[in-house]
């Protein structure tokens, strides 16, 4: 990959690499949607496009994008597919955040990113089980590794894999004999994985192929184990940046999609494109602010991060912009629904999507509880 000379050059090769991508996005994500499968052709293209370099540090040949910049890249992936778009993300928040946290070994994570560099290839942390719940309200992985000579043996069974089908390589939590959990890092195709697919007929991102993982017996060297770490705040602020941002260019989507809809749509009885009602500019007006809002505190938040010494200080407020987001992608996308009327219930409009699409948003952590919990202590000084 070219190394970019400044900073201003990779903003601009970053915008014009996720516009382009998301325009690929977008003309397969309706007839994906409804197979309920992931786009080999959308795959492709993500993996030819050099965006699973986004992250990656320009040291090991990525395009070393900041939180900012990862934020404004998922957000135009998002308009164009959720699904496709929360793929991405994961891949990219992970190599993103162990690039600012270095808690890895260098040959470790020197490998995932080579591989994302030089073949697109993918990643994506497994935590969530059928017994757990969400990981982030703690509990210990079924999922189990024990000792073996030269590594480990990794049994267990993972739910929520985005992309399963895509993924070259998994991050898996489990417990060992000690009662710690640790991380091994598996490549997808080594014996004893398997995927099971599971998702099916699911409400929202119906062709992220986020189908179940069956570890069974699989040997993991001791080079790619890893022991418990301290918790690192660069974890949490790539993860909720990318769920923040890829849902709030869903909600965008929405806007443009009710936009041209509007300016099209000519009832007989008006004579004229319903855009011109006080009613639906309104509501426009409404869905802009809410979007412009959420937006506004999530980049605000990310060029803070960028030039701050302290970052763990502006967690509570990344994770009230992941709420604020969300939530805005939600509002707007049943605004936008209102405000068609019942072409927006068919498939001839993609609202539909949008609006199913979105309310994933809402259950990826931080919930909202805890979210406004993080940031009302800290008003309150506790």
């Amino acid at each position: 990959m070219t190394i970019l000379a400044d900073s201003s050059e990779r903003a601009a090769h970053i915008r014009n690499l996720s516009e382009r991508l998301a325009e690929v996005f977008a003309g397969h994500a309706a007839q994906a949607d409804q197979s309920g499968e992931l786009s080999e052709a959308g795959i492709g293209a993500l993996r030819a496009s050099g965006y699973a370099a986004l992250t990656v540090p320009a040291r090991l040949g990525g395009l070393g994008a900041s939180l900012l910049e990862f934020a404004e890249a998922q957000e135009t992936l998002g308009r164009g597919d959720a699904s496709l778009a929360l793929i991405a993300a994961m891949n990219a928040h992970l190599l993103g955040s162990l690039g600012e946290s270095g808690q890895w070994p260098p040959e470790l994570y020197a490998e995932l990113c080579r591989a994302s560099v030089e073949r697109g290839a993918l990643s994506n942390s497994l935590a969530s089980e059928p017994e757990l719940g969400s990981p982030s309200r703690g509990g210990l992985p079924a999922t189990r590794a024990e000792s073996a000579p030269g590594g480990w043996l990794v049994s267990g069974r993972k739910t929520w894999s985005t992309g399963a089908l895509a993924l070259d390589f998994l991050v898996v939590t489990a417990t060992v004999p000690a009662g710690q959990v640790w991380r091994f890092v598996i490549p997808a195709a080594s014996l004893g994985v398997r995927v099971v697919q599971t998702w099916h007929g699911s409400l929202s991102l119906r062709a992220s192929g986020s189908h179940d993982v069956l570890l069974e017996g699989v040997f993991v060297p001791g080079s790619h184990a890893l022991p418990p770490l301290p918790t690192h705040p660069a974890g949490s602020a790539w993860f909720w940046t990318s769920v923040a941002a890829t849902y709030l260019g869903v909600g965008q989507a929405a806007l443009d999609a009710l936009a041209r809809y509007a300016r099209q749509r000519v009832p007989t009885a008006l004579g004229q494109p319903i855009s011109t009602l006080p009613k639906v500019q309104e509501a426009a007006g409404r869905m802009a602010l809410e979007l412009l809002a959420a937006r506004s505190l999530l980049h605000a938040v990310c060029r803070e991060w960028t030039e701050a010494s302290e970052r763990a200080a502006l967690l509570p407020r990344l994770a009230a912009a992941k709420s604020l987001c969300t939530g805005a992608a939600a509002s707007v996308t049943e605004l936008a629904l209102r405000t068609a009327g019942g072409a927006a219930l068919t498939r001839e409009l993609p609202l539909e999507r949008l609006f199913r699409d979105a309310r994933a948003g809402l259950t990826h952590p931080p919930a909202d509880d805890l979210a406004l919990t993080m940031l009302g202590r800290g008003v309150l000084g506790e």
